[in-house]
């Protein structure tokens, strides 16, 4: 069965379709074990971010009420010399191979530019798709439409337990937990520790919320390590949990979503601290197990750090990108 041979409905998004959106996700994640699961009150979040127009940036293909399908685009606000730009997109395992995803990547690349022209238009435009490298479908469409892997992330797990490998709080530093006080400063420290690395943009306090502390944030297992002696805020370690997940596996799982060291702190142990203060903190608190990604390169410290800190593979992901 083709695409034209359906009676479809295809327009934007709607916060309204929060549960049809969590349907279709948790069928992909099924199949494609790309996210985990997602509950209806998690796609609202989503959908209801300030920084995405669904009117302008998305467009859902529609089966009477079951979402099929997705593409969503989010642009750069903060951005500099090259803009890059996401491109976000799904379709249900029981529909692929019939023509819905290329015109949802198709409808991703030509927002992009859209967006790009409206807001960035004298930077270099960069597009960019991440998902599974194992789900080669998702491959061999992104290769259609031009697009080249980039760069590999690996998706790695913590057993906690006796797993969990010591490393004392450096001289000199001292251990805080989260406040609402302090989240300032947690989205300071992020910004210059990620300033460098490629395709990383400065987040607006907006874009922070959104992005970390939100509903599934967990401020109880989120630390940062402080200068003792000139008060500066050294290395950071931000956690959120998806209940939808935990429901679903029957395992706790606590993400590390953000681990960032300031670079003047670099090569003093600060990252392998918080990860270890933050994995004892989640074996005492009753989580199953630790994850995060970090760049899948053996030579970057993300990498190192999470190896020697008791973390193992799962899966890779894989970033794709077009010049346009």
């Amino acid at each position: 069965m083709t695409v034209a041979s359906q009676d479809l409905t295809w327009r934007p998004m709607a916060v309204s379709d929060a549960e049809a959106m969590a349907d279709l996700l948790n069928a992909v994640d099924a199949e494609d074990h790309v996210w985990g699961q997602y509950t209806a009150e998690d796609a609202a979040e989503e959908l209801r971010s300030p920084i995405v127009d669904l009117a302008t940036s998305t467009l859902a293909v529609f089966d009477g009420a079951r979402m099929l399908g997705f593409s969503a685009v989010h642009y750069k606000p903060m951005a500099e010399i090259v803009h890059r730009v996401k491109t976000a997109g799904v379709v249900r395992p029981t529909h692929r191979r019939q023509g819905l995803g290329t015109k949802l990547l198709r409808h991703g690349l030509e927002t992009a530019q859209r967006l790009h022209a409206l807001h960035h238009p004298t930077l270099q435009l960069i597009v960019e798709a991440e998902y599974g490298e194992a789900v080669h479908g998702a491959v061999a469409l992104y290769t259609a439409e031009g697009m080249t892997p980039a760069r590999w992330y690996r998706y790695m797990t913590h057993p906690l337990g006796t797993a969990i490998a010591d490393a004392p709080i450096p001289d000199g530093l001292r251990i805080e937990g989260y406040t609402t006080e302090t989240d300032e400063e947690f989205r300071a420290v992020c910004n210059e520790a990620f300033q460098d690395d490629q395709g990383a943009t400065q987040l607006s306090a907006e874009q922070w919320k959104v992005w970390a502390v939100n509903a599934n944030f967990r401020p109880e297992l989120s630390f940062l390590l402080r200068d003792a002696g000139t008060g500066t805020a050294a290395g950071i370690l931000v956690t959120v949990s998806w209940e939808a997940d935990t429901v679903a596996t029957g395992i706790p799982d606590a993400y590390f979503r953000v681990i960032g060291t300031r670079p003047a702190y670099r090569k003093r142990g600060v990252a392998r601290a918080l990860i270890s203060h933050t994995l004892r903190a989640a074996q005492d608190q009753g989580y199953g197990r630790a994850s995060l990604r970090v760049d899948a390169d053996s030579s970057n410290s993300g990498f190192g750090f999470a190896e020697r800190a008791g973390f193992v593979t799962q899966h890779t992901q894989v970033r794709f990108c077009i010049e346009l």
